[in-house]
């Protein structure tokens, strides 16, 4: 490309002939790409941070994986404990009873999960015993009968710290007059608020040694809770560590496994929206057509002087063809940089929103969270800025062809 071809290209850009009409619609070619881009990378922003919240929730309060015997019982779970311990990528390993009951507090009631838990090796293996508001964990004592609500689940039932709960266990006892369910009051020894409304509403922690005793688990643990030193690695590593036990086989479990329906809805719903929200991109981008196109219907005097001149077919091509990858390129790099800007910025944003608006976006009993998160990935905004150069590219060339294929006799045949 000549430097002639570059300086005419620019120069229409710039152009003030007929109070600038062609600069403005040029400068609004710009302004529609620019806002189509940002907003792509503040839709893809948005659902990598909600993946990555609530990938960090979960591993906060959940195990990274789960071992559990066939037939639902561990029995030898110290030794089979210390074994798991061993296992190169285990950081810790914790037994726990885990079943549904349901909690009443005078006329209210509410289903929930109950763990059975040793507080002296649970805050060694999740991040449970950080999100405690009140109490802690080492006040679930053995014999005691304590536990320790979800904040979620203390307000559906209207219990407080001090207040007692009755817990009923699911299989009752055979009684002469039918079956009775097993029952025992609890006392509420503190509350825990993970940020994870499917948590805070639906988990209660009691002592592991209470748990058996109500559920008549004797000796035995339903499982053990792995904390890994890789947790996106923990479905290839706890299917290791079964498979070097030995023994009678057991059930493995790991948090993509127990939420994987969370994170294949946002894969989809991502590529869903990147393939919606590039439609407004390619509106914006083939509006550099009728920029151009204008364009060339008013230069056609100055391209047949310039083919008089000597500039052939390509080199007028090429003249305008540098017009419609500026405007991409303008309005590809001011997008990306907008869309990163108010991507970093959400949070703030949605919050003065809501508080000048009085009103609240996200539920957390709907969304699992109640704020906005938004993460910039490189990859994402590196996507969308080169499916949107292309498209600007490709809306190029059919007016910049127009262009090379203008005769100069007809076009000074009026002049």
């Amino acid at each position: 490309m000549s430097s002639y071809e570059w300086l005419i290209g620019t120069r229409y850009l710039r152009s003030t002939h007929r109070r600038g009409f062609v600069s403005f619609v040029a400068l609004m070619s710009v302004c529609g790409l620019m806002l189509g881009v940002a907003t792509l990378i503040v839709v893809l922003s948005v659902m990598n941070g909600f993946e990555r919240e609530l990938r960090s929730r979960i591993l906060a309060v959940t195990s990274h994986a789960t071992l559990m015997g066939l037939s639902g019982t561990l029995t030898d779970w110290q030794s089979l404990q210390q074994r798991v311990q061993q296992q190169p990528g285990v950081q810790a390993v914790v037994p726990y009873i885990e079943s549904q009951a349901m909690l009443a507090n005078g006329q209210r009631m509410a289903g929930a999960e109950v763990r059975g838990v040793l507080p002296e090796e649970e805050s060694h293996a999740t991040g449970l015993a950080q999100h405690v508001i009140a109490g802690s964990l080492s006040d679930l004592k053995e014999g005691a009968y304590a536990i320790i609500l979800g904040s979620a689940l203390a307000h559906e039932i209207n219990a407080r710290v001090g207040d007692s709960v009755v817990l009923i266990a699911p299989a009752g006892t055979a009684t002469p007059t039918g079956v009775v369910p097993r029952m025992r009051r609890f006392h509420v020894a503190g509350l825990f608020q993970s940020g994870m409304y499917e948590f805070d509403r639906g988990l209660a922690l009691v002592h592991l040694a209470d748990a058996a005793r109500l559920l008549r688990m004797g000796e035995g643990v339903t499982g053990l809770r792995l904390a890994l030193d890789d947790p996106l690695r923990a479905p290839t590593t706890v299917r290791r560590i079964a498979l070097a036990l030995g023994g009678p086989g057991y059930y493995v479990s790991d948090w993509t496994q127990d939420h994987a329906n969370f994170f294949r809805s946002i894969e989809i719903t991502k590529s869903m929206m990147f393939v919606i929200l590039l439609m407004l991109v390619a509106v914006a981008a083939f509006n550099i057509v009728a920029t151009l196109v204008m364009i060339v219907k008013e230069k056609q005097t100055d391209i047949a002087i310039v083919r008089t001149l000597g500039a052939g077919p390509v080199n007028v091509l090429l003249t305008f063809a540098v017009q419609g990858v500026l405007i991409g390129l303008a309005g590809t790099l001011l997008g990306a940089a907008l869309g990163t800007v108010l991507a970093d910025n959400l949070q703030g944003l949605v919050a003065g929103l809501e508080h000048l608006l009085g009103t609240q976006f996200l539920d957390a009993r709907v969304y699992y969270m109640s704020d906005l998160p938004a993460y910039v990935e490189g990859v994402d905004v590196l996507r969308v800025c080169g499916v949107a150069f292309i498209l600007c590219v490709l809306a190029t060339l059919y007016p910049a062809w127009r262009a090379s294929r203008t005769t100069p006799a007809e076009a000074l045949r009026h002049e």
